[in-house]
């Protein structure tokens, strides 16, 4: 009895032990890798068998929380997450920003993924008022940026870009733009989730599938790891 119970320690130290190495294999080695994640938006038929075109942000260029100009490129080669808000709300932002700064907190130190917040009230929310903004909220600079500009320009990326609204509108005085998505874009700037900015159970998994999606991309480029 004595030789089965430490039979039964030892094949239990043995499982803790090997288990994190078989989930590393099946990961990097085997096919039952991390299911992709879905790419939204319209998609065009490729020239080839199987190939299709998916759509992807335009390129743009607005003006960030230190009176820099800042857009897309600056994002190449990036995973980013946008949001939409404005620093008068009192409603739904406030969480919107706690949960982008959980964002921030899970990947501090990957240069790889960055955050964007773009005001849908331009005309009050000036590179100062952003700049306060930013610094209250613990923003780290070259990970988080705060983008302010034309407000047309603003709200026709966010619905034709990002679609992170489905009301139509013009972009004129009586148009505003109030959403809770934060939105996952990946290097090729395609969308590859939408996740609500107020609830902490759906960050999680926004934080999370930025890992699924870090796996993608080092799969990719032949990488072992991307940790």
């Amino acid at each position: 009895m004595k030789n089965t119970g430490l039979t039964t320690k030892i094949l239990v130290v043995a499982s803790i032990l090997l288990l994190p190495s078989l989930a590393y294999l099946i990961i990097s080695k085997g096919k039952n890798d991390y299911e992709r994640l879905e790419i939204f938006g319209p998609r065009e038929p490729g020239k080839e068998p199987g190939d299709t075109t998916y759509h992807s942000v335009p390129p743009f260029t607005f003006t960030d929380h230190y009176g820099q100009a800042f857009g897309s490129k600056n994002l190449e080669g990036k995973l980013f997450v946008v949001e939409f808000f404005f620093a008068t709300c009192k409603t739904i932002c406030p969480k919107m920003t706690m949960q982008m700064k959980r964002v921030q907190q899970a990947y501090k130190d990957d240069p790889e993924i960055n955050l964007v917040s773009f005001t849908v009230n331009p005309a009050a929310d000036t590179v100062p008022v952003l700049s306060t903004y930013a610094q209250k909220h613990g923003a780290m600079k070259s990970k988080w940026s705060f983008l302010t500009g034309d407000k047309k320009e603003i709200y026709d990326l966010a619905r034709y870009g990002f679609f992170a609204t489905t009301l139509e509108g013009d972009g004129g005085p009586h148009d505003f733009i109030h959403t809770d998505q934060l939105i996952l874009v990946d290097k090729d700037m395609r969308i590859r989730g939408f996740y609500s900015g107020t609830d902490y159970e759906e960050v999680n998994k926004l934080i999370d599938e930025i890992k699924v999606l870090k796996w993608e991309y080092a799969k990719a480029e032949g990488k072992k790891s991307v940790w």
